[in-house]
């Protein structure tokens, strides 16, 4: 019997990624490639689409910390059937706009039938400020910290809450060049930088999944509004996607822990997808000690350079996402590559230095 297939797609966030660096515009290329293996495992903002979001039973939604430890080896990944959410709002918000959070976190669990823990408000204001890199890329910092990890710790501890999500007032930039740019498709989103230092630190702090809705005030109508920023428009809150996400997002385990017979470990990825000039991250420099395929896709352009032959990554470089998707079908079935070309070179006669072991007569 063949063990699961195992896919890790990785869309890094807050770098401009041509796919997967907007509104949950990675979503069909998760969605496609989840009928070709048995277990797909990717982080939030590749599934999350604001109020859009599609439900996908083999994939595992594991948040970019947490994905990190995993493919180093460090934490395995507990598949579960519910996790019960707790909620977290910064006290920095208006109370209007924590009313439409609560009224659509109060609608997932009517309409969806998720399990959420009373919520929780910040005893201070999260503080949430904006950055950007000189090669484009943002970042971000929060001022109360300490505030954060007291809430998710009384929800924790108190409430039982299994998964975290966070919904932190985020500065209206509306005038900004960066916002124009990422509404009209052509540039890196502002907010993604910020929103990784929030779930990172819950993570890294309690070993239990967590994602980041940002509160935000409406835009005004753009009648030239990209598509693939379109989803982040359709109303007050970015929080269901989110609380759907948590609600099954696997939990962590240590490799030391007794493990179960469904625990998954980076050992088991067969191959991993990555935008061929966004290969610097953790991720995909530990997961390489596993022996993965790494599947690089050049049309995924970012604002970043680091091809995986700079840091001596051997991948197997592919124009588009629908190309990798048939590298993904053929190593599953067992198939080399080049038996699906024109032109199959014949066997070549190793030249390497002769065995140290000797004929025993």
């Amino acid at each position: 019997m063949r063990r699961p297939y195992t896919v890790l797609l990785i869309v890094p966030t807050g770098i401009g990624a041509a796919i997967g660096g907007y509104a949950g515009d990675a979503l069909p290329v998760a969605r496609a490639i989840a009928q070709v293996c048995d277990c797909l495992i990717t982080h939030p903002n590749v599934l999350n689409g604001a109020q859009l979001y599609w439900n996908l039973p083999n994939a595992l939604y594991v948040e970019g910390y947490g994905l990190d430890q995993f493919a180093a080896g460090r934490w395995g990944l507990r598949p579960v059937h519910q996790n019960r959410v707790g909620l977290i709002l910064d006290q920095g918000m208006e109370p209007e706009l924590r009313l439409r959070h609560l009224q659509a976190a109060d609608a997932t669990r009517a309409t969806l039938g998720l399990n959420l823990t009373d919520y929780v408000v910040t005893d201070a204001p999260l503080g949430v400020a904006l950055k950007t890199a000189a090669s484009g890329a943002t970042w971000g910092t929060i001022a109360r910290p300490d505030s954060l990890l007291r809430a998710a710790e009384t929800l924790i501890q108190q409430a039982g809450a299994e998964a975290i999500a966070v919904v932190a007032r985020f500065p209206d930039d509306l005038g900004s060049e960066a916002l124009q740019n990422y509404r009209q498709g052509k540039g890196v989103d502002p907010l993604a930088g910020a929103e990784a230092v929030i779930s990172h630190l819950i993570v890294r702090t309690f070993q239990i999944p967590c994602a980041h809705a940002p509160a935000l005030l409406p835009l005004p109508l753009d009648p030239t509004l990209s598509p693939r920023s379109a989803a982040e428009e359709l109303g007050y809150t970015f929080l269901p996607c989110v609380l759907v996400g948590l609600s099954r997002s696997p939990q962590f385990v240590l490799p030391q822990d007794s493990p179960l017979s469904g625990d998954i470990m980076a050992s088991q990825v067969d191959a991993v997808v990555i935008p061929a000039t966004a290969c610097g991250g953790s991720a995909i420099l530990t997961i390489g000690q596993f022996n993965p395929w790494i599947i690089a896709v050049r049309e995924n352009q970012t604002t970043l350079n680091v091809p995986p032959e700079k840091l001596g990554i051997p991948a197997l470089h592919v124009n588009s996402y629908l190309e990798a998707i048939g590298l993904l079908v053929a190593h599953r079935a067992g198939i080399s590559p080049t038996a699906l070309r024109a032109n199959i070179a014949p066997l070549a006669r190793h030249e390497g230095r002769s065995s140290s072991f000797r004929h025993q007569s």
